[in-house]
């Protein structure tokens, strides 16, 4: 069956949904009283558990499955599996990534947890602590693995009542008691997982992180704090966070203030809005939509240094999609790599929000694919790696030049599911712009 998101699933085309869909339906019937809304809130938080082991038990025979035809191909055995994820998040409505974890989690229950999953499958375990049980064993062999997987969820009645936090660290406590070594040597290893992150905040602001061994992050945390502490006894006026937070930047950065940031920032921005005192959004590469307002003091702020350059990219007029620009080498190039960048904003495929790291042709390169804007694609590195198994295909659909950039995936199953562009901000009806603005931020100019 054919599927996309903007068509989701009719979960009626499954033999006998229609009767629990109805049946669904009927429980969030207004003539309750109150106890019986909460026994029907604990059924369906039953019934949740139940789908989730569900969920689980059809991950893993479609791994098996699509291993078996990729064996079958004679397909290396490094290479079986690839892409199994990316459909299971197709169909769960999750990113490739949380899809791949999803999997693993759904084998280990599977084959190396019975109780832990006998206790999802009834209703008396949720996804979420199921993972929390598979996370603190992954360390321990499978015969102690399985040996905490029966002191915790054998007997479910052990765990009623305990709260997270506990669940997990009566796990780690038997996980430290059966293996200490490998639970020591598990600690030690965790630092090559150190990193940095950025995500987007509310307000138009943004969440750096960063994972670090214990010593580092204390020593980090105590050098702003000194910071702070000694520029608030010299009469200061900023918070303590805010001095923590701009110390920060202009350590990490190298700058005497922390408002003038040596890292090149897109900003995408209609001329109404820049120029006409207009609404529309703007947009931040790697962050997302910003107030016009925030937008034009960004660039006043640039102007006022005399540090400002401007790019037109440009539009149709009457819906403001990015025109696209051609290339007659495979590789894309900057200009056309920048472009792929600023209309899809991040990786296309569906439900993934993942920085986009890969420019991919749609229709391949090497099966006469052009290197244009038309057939391409922004993709993070997994989901680029996932449509190169055996039974992916994707193809741009063509239409109206006015119309968002579309793209529709086929999986090995023959399910389609369409992904087209973020919209772009639309022009203004009374003066249609024929191009938007993209301002490069370089030290707080504007730079190409």
């Amino acid at each position: 069956m054919a599927t996309s998101p903007s068509a989701p699933v009719d979960s009626t085309s499954v033999s006998g949904a229609d009767a629990v869909v109805a049946w669904l339906g009927e429980l969030a019937s207004p003539d309750l009283s109150d106890a019986e809304r909460v026994d029907r809130l604990r059924v369906l938080e039953v019934l949740k558990g139940r789908a989730c082991a569900v969920q689980a038990r059809l991950a893993v025979d479609l791994d098996e499955s699509q291993r078996a035809v990729h064996a079958a191909a004679g397909i290396a055995s490094a290479r079986r599996g690839r892409g199994v994820a990316a459909q299971l998040g197709l169909a769960r409505r999750e990113s490739p990534h949380r899809a791949a974890s999803l999997l693993g989690l759904a084998k280990v229950l599977t084959r190396e947890m019975p109780y832990t999953y006998d206790a999802l499958a009834a209703g008396l375990l949720s996804e979420f602590r199921a993972t929390l049980l598979a996370r603190e064993t992954a360390c321990l062999s499978l015969q102690d693995r399985s040996e905490v997987d029966r002191v915790l969820c054998a007997d479910p009645a052990r765990f009623e009542g305990w709260g997270d936090q506990r669940f997990a660290a009566e796990a780690r406590k038997l996980a430290q008691r059966l293996d200490p070594h490998a639970c020591a040597q598990r600690a030690s290893r965790a630092e090559a997982d150190r990193h940095v992150s950025l995500r987007p905040a509310p307000d138009t602001m943004s969440r750096l992180s960063a994972l670090l061994p214990v010593a580092q992050g204390v020593a980090v945390w105590a050098t702003l704090g000194r910071v702070a502490d000694s520029l608030i006894s010299t009469g200061d006026g900023r918070s303590r966070g805010q001095i923590m937070a701009d110390t920060l930047v202009e350590r990490v950065t190298g700058q005497a203030t922390a408002d003038a940031v040596p890292v090149a920032v897109n900003l995408t921005i209609p001329d109404e809005t820049l120029f006409n005192g207009g609404h529309e959004p703007a947009w931040v590469q790697g962050h997302g939509p910003i107030p016009a307002g925030t937008a034009r003091h960004l660039v006043a702020t640039a102007l006022a240094k005399a540090h400002a350059t401007l790019r037109r990219l440009y539009t149709t007029p009457t819906t403001g999609q990015l025109v696209a620009m051609d290339s007659h080498s495979r590789r894309f190039p900057d200009a056309l790599a920048l472009f792929i960048d600023l209309r899809d904003q991040t990786c296309r495929t569906p439900w993934c929000d993942a920085p986009i790291r890969h420019h991919d042709h749609p229709t391949p390169w090497r099966t006469g694919g052009a290197t244009t804007g038309p057939n391409s694609q922004g993709l993070c590195e997994q989901c680029n790696y996932a449509k190169e198994a055996p039974g992916w295909r994707a193809r741009p659909t063509t239409g109206p030049p006015d119309q968002p950039h579309t793209i529709e995936i086929t999986t090995p199953t023959g399910h389609r599911h369409r992904t087209t562009a973020p919209p772009q901000p639309p022009p203004t009806p009374r003066a249609p712009s024929p191009y938007r603005l993209d301002l490069g931020f370089r030290e707080l100019h504007l730079a190409a």
